[in-house]
């Protein structure tokens, strides 16, 4: 079971079951626990080899036992989403642990991905269960309807759950190549009905330099 300790620190209490975490962001645990670092993002080969081709790396291990561990990165905010049967759209940077059950992969972004200068490619999380992402600072969850489209920075986005529909656009114009434009040349917006993950801090990314 996943819980919060802090907003910061996530405890996985375990009866002789396994939990998928980043590598290496193991804080403190009780009872006993093994550590097993996992290949391909916790996908094998064909995760391994998929992910070196798409560029989106994640190195990720298997805790298994009994007890409680406590998991942290870089001090940074944690958020956790419970999966029913769905999908998670996250970046590999920003997913902390997953339940063991719950299957990853990648899929193809296109330009928004480039635009956050993540790649083409994000990572999913999919089925039953619950994942620790991570953000920069509180994380808001902001909910798409079909009256209420809603548009996000590409550098402040973190993650989305839900039919949604993302598409690029761009405010580019003269004005930006002479250095006066207003700061916010690129934008995501998310059409349909989910929900997307925020947080109140924005990546360095290509659109953020335009």
């Amino acid at each position: 079971m996943f819980r919060l300790q802090g907003s910061k620190v996530l405890a996985v209490d375990m009866t002789g079951d396994a939990v998928k975490a980043k590598n290496g962001s193991m804080v403190a645990y009780d009872g006993q626990m093994a550590f097993k670092k996992l290949t391909g993002g916790g996908e094998g080969l064909r995760g391994m080899v998929t992910r070196r081709i798409t560029g989106e790396q994640m190195t990720v291990m298997e805790v298994r036992g009994q007890g409680t561990c406590w998991f942290a990165d870089r001090a940074s905010e944690i958020n956790l989403v419970r999966l029913q049967g769905e999908k998670l759209y996250v970046e590999s940077s920003n997913l902390l642990a997953t339940d063991a059950g719950l299957r990853t992969g990648t899929t193809f972004t296109g330009l928004r991905g480039a635009s956050q200068g993540n790649g083409l490619f994000t990572t999913t999380v999919e089925g039953s269960g619950q994942a620790a992402i991570m953000s920069d600072g509180p994380a808001v969850v902001l909910r798409v309807s079909a009256q209420y489209p809603l548009v996000v920075d590409p550098g402040a986005y973190i993650a989305h759950q839900g039919d949604l529909r993302q598409t690029f656009q761009s405010g580019v114009t003269f004005r930006t190549f002479l250095g006066e434009g207003g700061g916010e040349a690129f934008q995501i917006r998310f059409e349909g009905d989910g929900l997307v993950y925020v947080q109140p801090s924005e990546r360095n990314t290509i659109a953020g330099d335009a």
